[in-house]
């Protein structure tokens, strides 16, 4: 049976990322299991394609030739993106409803969950594929 899925991304926003140094190994571990469960039935179910967590270090470039590049973390940033999901799911309700599943939202965490675009709206420019897909074909 055949169904139509989507891409989603859920994005994992850190508001306080000193919680998890407030708490004991053991509460560590225990949520560790519970972030690994989560994800491990996600995969099981096909709905997860791959998630990471990201490096604290980010690095800004703007300008019109990206001529100004400033290294943080940033002191004054409220939410740090601390990493993601892929997800391949039917509906953006589902994505969501996954999302209400995260084991850190208890902590203050927040999930953004973002539909990803076959081509951006303002430009049209398309999605591409991984190298590794192109090399697949």
């Amino acid at each position: 049976m055949e169904t139509n899925t989507s891409p989603y991304l859920l994005i994992f926003r850190e508001t306080s990322p000193d919680v998890y140094k407030a708490m004991s190994p053991d509460e560590r571990q225990r949520l560790l299991e519970k972030w690994n469960n989560w994800y491990d039935g996600l995969a099981a179910e096909g709905k997860v394609q791959h998630g990471h967590p990201l490096e604290p270090k980010v690095r800004i470039v703007s300008g019109t030739r990206g001529e100004r590049v400033v290294d943080g973390p940033f002191a004054e940033t409220t939410e740090v993106i601390g990493g993601y999901f892929l997800l391949t799911v039917s509906s953006f309700e589902e994505a969501t409803e996954i999302a209400k599943n995260c084991p850190s939202l208890y902590l203050g965490l927040k999930v953004e969950v973002r539909a990803i675009a076959a081509s951006c709206p303002e430009l049209g420019v398309k999605g591409r594929p991984s190298a590794k897909d192109l090399s697949a074909a």
